[in-house]
């Protein structure tokens, strides 16, 4: 009864085309997409793409990347543990805790260089696009489930801003500002400047503390100076800067994903404080033969958390402390990563019959990590454990507060990427279009052991060393083929090939002598080739467009993650093959004058057809697959009075079907149903918005895990999940100028 008042209160239908109140009254808003690299009509972009407006971001309350996902069909999220920490699955193509992501993210025309970027404040934001299906082709090796492209809003030739300030049930506010326009009066030269800042105590209670678990502390400011001294030249400056102050490492211990029963308990607060900085600088020389781009960018990360260990129970009945022998543990990991990175490449013109873009990529990436276990004397991690360990615990001190290191393991990489692309379209005729895109992209890893002799495990004594060196390489070739046939004006068929790679790496140092089934101090790339053909069509004067697609992916390589609470590392294994096979339809329809109705499906059928874990897998559904997603949503927008007054109804309902989380299936998680709320009014220059998230008050774990199979619970008893978002609600205030 629960899921059929939700639909009902939803009713139906989500935006592919990132509905507007049109100029013509009845027809949806046309929007612009930059899929392929140049600008096209969604309608006519022979790729799934899910497009998301200003307007659509600012009427859904779009603030987060879980927002944007949790309205796009066949695509899932899962945020845990801490901050960087965030698993993106793309039509059952699935990400892992220190694996390279599933998509690609450009943000401005830069891609992101680590994962750990991904899940960050999102403000003063013009549109987004996510791709799916490979687009390794045109986005390099990481795009083997798609992409996501990140705009943010560019200034105009006056000057203009936004003002927001919010309250939440936290109880939290925050406050975002932005502005830009001509610099000092110059016709040439343009700014763009934003900041936001967010502080809420959290949501999810831990009740040994008497406190909340998931207290947050945000601060991020972006700007952008644009000089274009003619038509044939422009520059584009970007630098953005973000700091996070929050809790990690909050889980519960228990058998089923579906046990949601259990508090929060842990003893240790935990920190997560992430730091992060980057800076770009974007060249377009336009010659008579096309456009010549250059993109230059760094990038700075730093992550810090520290938190219980397993079994994450305060000191006396965690399984550390056994008889008050041995001492309880808290456990630590710190990452830093810098990456340097440059794209070339010459695009000819949009406007001919043969289109094409070539180019060339590089990133240098110098990344640290460190793991490592402490004595738990109820203060945490003090001092905080970077690239140096704390003395070495001894069993013939137990309790001596100067020796609390336990465990510590520490390496470092030295990565290059580069990779040669092309992409190439040509219309047949004036309704059929063929194109072809072909990239090869090259990643040479090379990984320092930084462990101290004294920490080396025991079963690698003499094996392992400090600086010992290990170096891969992986290399593939991603094509990507397609058709596209346009009958008329308002429908477009296609069909196509492509290829999806995504790069290899090293788990650290040692954990391959922890005998879990499948992992090693190695695991290999992972590729995907997939099957592809669909349709969009609108119909009804442009009232209404429909989307359809089905694909048949072939993934070597798939991912799964285990946990070992002896080092505190977080260990990736190959399967060998899954095969996963789907379909997605998008329906959106402008009912009557201001009322916007939409509904979507996304269907994954994944089953593992070889396992190097373990033969027992081989039928099973791979991990981290949702089998479906349903989204169904309106929007109201009705006038009050005179004075250019309205009043605004929305609501976005989510179903996300049943979710496998490890090779053999141990567990499922039930479907979920989440229902978003938002009621406001609003003119020109100001809105006023009251929201609901998870307005049902749903209760599901974000995550489960399979935890150590060990004395004194062998089996799947030690499993641990990180629970999801309860019902939070706030208000918000908007000024426009």
């Amino acid at each position: 009864m629960r899921r059929v008042a939700a639909f009902l209160i939803a009713l139906s239908a989500y935006p592919l085309d990132s509905p507007a109140q049109s100029p013509e009254g009845g027809k949806l808003e046309e929007i612009v997409v930059t899929a392929r690299k140049r600008e096209e009509s969604l309608h006519d972009v022979p790729v799934a793409v899910s497009a998301f407006g200003r307007e659509e971001i600012e009427s859904a309350g779009i603030e987060r990347p879980q927002d944007f996902i949790a309205l796009t069909p066949n695509i899932t999220m899962v945020q845990t543990q801490n901050q960087g920490t965030s698993f993106i699955t793309v039509r059952g193509i699935s990400q892992a805790r220190n694996s390279e992501p599933s998509v690609a993210v450009m943000i401005d025309g830069v891609l992101l260089a680590n994962p750990s970027q991904f899940n960050q404040e999102l403000f003063d934001i013009a549109d987004i696009e996510v791709l799916k299906g490979p687009q390794g082709a045109l986005y390099g090796r990481n795009a083997i489930g798609g992409a996501i492209i990140i705009r943010t809003q560019e200034p105009g030739d006056t000057l203009s801003g936004r003002l927001m300030a919010g309250y939440d049930s936290g109880p939290g506010f925050k406050v975002r500002a932005s502005a830009g326009g001509p610099l000092s009066g110059s016709e040439t030269l343009k700014f763009q400047a934003s900041a936001s800042y967010y502080d809420t105590d959290g949501f999810i209670d831990n009740s040994f503390l008497g406190e909340e678990a998931d207290p947050f502390k945000d601060v991020s400011v972006r700007a952008k100076l644009l000089w274009q001294p003619n038509e044939n030249f422009s520059a584009d400056f970007r630098v953005s800067t973000s700091s996070v102050d929050t809790q990690a490492l909050y889980f519960n211990i228990t058998e089923s994903v579906n046990d949601t029963s259990l508090p929060v308990r842990v003893n240790n607060r935990g920190v997560n404080e992430r730091d992060m900085w980057s800076t770009s600088l974007k060249l377009d020389f336009e010659t008579g033969g096309g456009t010549f781009t250059s993109v230059t960018a760094y990038d700075h990360l730093d992550e810090l958390l520290t938190g219980d260990q397993f079994n994450f129970l305060p000191i006396g009945e965690s399984v550390w402390a056994l008889f008050n022998i041995l001492p309880d543990q808290a456990q630590h990991q710190w990452l830093d990563v810098d990456a340097f990175s440059q794209e070339l490449r010459f695009s000819s013109p949009a406007a001919q019959r043969f289109r094409w873009i070539a180019g060339g990529y590089v990133i240098l990436t110098d990344r640290f990590i460190s793991t490592g276990n402490v004595s738990d004397l109820a203060d945490g991690v003090v001092p905080q454990v970077k690239r140096t360990p704390l003395p070495q615990w001894s069993f013939l001190d137990p309790f001596n507060t100067t020796n609390r290191q336990q465990t510590y393991l520490a390496d470092s990489q030295d990565n290059t990427a580069w990779a040669l692309f092309g992409e190439a379209s040509f219309d047949m005729t004036e309704r059929l279009e063929g194109s072809l895109a072909l990239r090869y992209d090259r990643d040479d890893r090379e990984n320092t052991t930084q462990t101290p002799a004294q920490f080396i495990p025991g079963p690698l004594q003499g094996i392992a060393f400090p600086g010992q060196v290990r170096e891969e390489s992986w290399d593939d070739l991603q094509p990507k083929l397609t058709l596209r046939f346009q009958p008329n004006d308002d429908w477009t068929l296609y069909a196509g090939y492509s290829r999806g790679f995504r790069s290899g790496g090293f788990n650290q140092t040692g954990v391959g002598t922890a005998n879990i089934a499948g992992i090693a101090d190695l695991f290999d790339q992972e590729t995907a080739n997939t099957l592809e053909a669909g349709f969009k069509g609108r119909f009804l004067q442009q009232q209404v467009s429909v989307g359809v697609s089905a694909y048949s992916t072939e993934a070597k390589g798939s991912y799964y993650f285990v946990f070992d609470p002896g080092t505190s590392t977080q260990n990736l294994g190959n399967l060998g093959k899954v095969d996963y096979e789907g379909v997605e339809a998008e329906i959106q329809a402008r009912a009557a004058d201001g009322l916007d109705l939409y509904a979507r499906f996304g269907w994954t059928d994944s089953e593992i057809k070889a396992s190097a874990r373990d033969p027992a897998d081989v039928g099973k559904q791979a991990p981290l697959v949702s089998e479906y997603t349903v989204n169904l949503g309106l929007q109201y927008r009705r006038p009050l009075g005179g004075g250019g007054l309205s009043g605004v109804f929305r609501t976005d309902f989510q179903i996300l079907g049943p979710t496998y989380w490890y090779p053999d299936n141990f567990t499922v998680r039930d479907p979920v149903d989440l229902l978003n709320l938002r009621l406001g009014i609003e003119n020109d220059h100001w809105a006023l918005t009251a929201w609901v998230k998870n307005a049902l008050d749903e209760e599901y774990n974000a995550e489960w895990s399979p935890g150590p199979q060990f004395f004194p619970s062998p089996g799947y008893t030690n499993n641990f999940v990180f629970k999801a978002l309860p019902r939070q609600w706030g208000v918000d205030v908007v000024y426009r100028f």
